[in-house]
């Protein structure tokens, strides 16, 4: 499943492409054909991202929410005034290669026959983008919309957004900023007297939104989080500098395009991508990068759980001496 920053990417894909548009939207699979009937021939005035769902906004007053899911993959095709990702979504690998238009391509006329189940497409004067095999698909009412994004913790790409939304000319450098340290807030306020371990809480989107396995797994070593530990025991000031990382890796995932959360210092000899990109993300039975243990792996609530029993050690209870 892309986690959050792949779906940030998306949504400023879509306001580099579709952005003031009007756009036709159909759906060759038939299962969208009522929904796209609602937003076909509306201008595109908005595309956002919260943590793994997309919005877009029409001039209509009306949303398309969008949750890849596991399966889902956008696929994205244009002359040369349509530039960016070539597809986003399953089923590709962790890191993202993107391409613009293919060099002598020849003019463009118009998108292809759609391929496989395409649920949604969207074409415009210069460019197309094709949906298939999402988790959600459907077209709401503000208010609908509103309320599916009030289910959902606070996204750590809240401040990414709120740059982007600065490039283009829209909010103030105070509004942005002010929304980013509510964020920061609400994280460390949704862990307080939490029993649940940290590990399983960041992959609850209600407490946090975008975080995935990867993400999970990097931060806490990052942080040095037992992440059996449970959420509540979390100091307000752990917690912010948890945030805090978090923050910072998933904006260079924006940034780059894919996950690398290790430092030079730490990286062995070859590549970055993949060798070198995680410190215990698939690295069990392994040497951690610090220290002398092997990267565990666990099955929690259904997901793997990777961690350095060295580096994230339980906290050693107040009188009790460290071994």
């Amino acid at each position: 499943m892309p986690e959050g920053h792949s779906v940030h990417r998306l949504a400023r894909q879509f306001d580099d492409v579709f952005g003031g548009q009007v756009l036709a939207v159909s759906s060759p699979q038939g299962r969208f054909a009522a929904a796209a009937t609602l937003i076909d021939g509306q201008q595109l005035l908005t595309s956002r991202a919260h943590g793994k769902q997309l919005y877009l906004g029409f001039a209509n007053d009306l949303v398309l929410r969008v949750h890849l899911g596991l399966y889902g993959a956008w696929s994205f095709g244009g002359d040369e005034h349509f530039t960016g990702a070539s597809s986003i979504g399953a089923p590709r690998k962790v890191g993202e290669t993107e391409q613009g238009p293919a060099e002598g391509s020849g003019p463009y006329d118009g998108p292809p026959e759609p391929v496989g189940q395409v649920r949604a497409r969207l074409v415009s004067a210069h460019g197309w983008a094709d949906l298939r095999g999402p988790s959600a698909c459907e077209v709401l009412t503000p208010e609908e919309a509103y309320a599916v994004r009030a289910k959902l913790g606070p996204d750590p790409l809240t401040i990414a957004a709120g740059e982007f939304e600065l490039s283009k000319g829209r909010g103030t450098a105070e509004e942005h900023l002010a929304a980013a340290r509510a964020a920061r807030r609400d994280f460390v306020s949704r862990l307080d007297g939490r029993r649940t371990p940290i590990g399983t809480a960041l992959m609850d989107q209600g407490i946090l939104a975008g975080v995935g396995n990867i993400y999970r797994a990097e931060t806490l070593f990052r942080t040095r989080l037992d992440p059996y530990l449970p959420s509540g025991q979390i100091s307000a000031r752990k917690a912010g500098m948890l945030w805090d990382d978090i923050v910072e890796i998933m904006t260079d995932g924006v940034r780059d395009g894919k996950i690398i959360t290790t430092s030079p210092a730490h990286r062995d000899d070859g590549p970055v991508w993949p060798d070198n990109a995680y410190y215990t993300y698939q690295r069990q039975g392994r040497g951690c990068r610090l220290c002398s243990s092997k990267i565990l792996l666990a099955e929690v609530a259904g997901r793997k759980l990777y961690w350095c029993p060295g580096c994230q050690r339980p906290p050693t209870p107040h009188g009790v001496p460290k071994p």
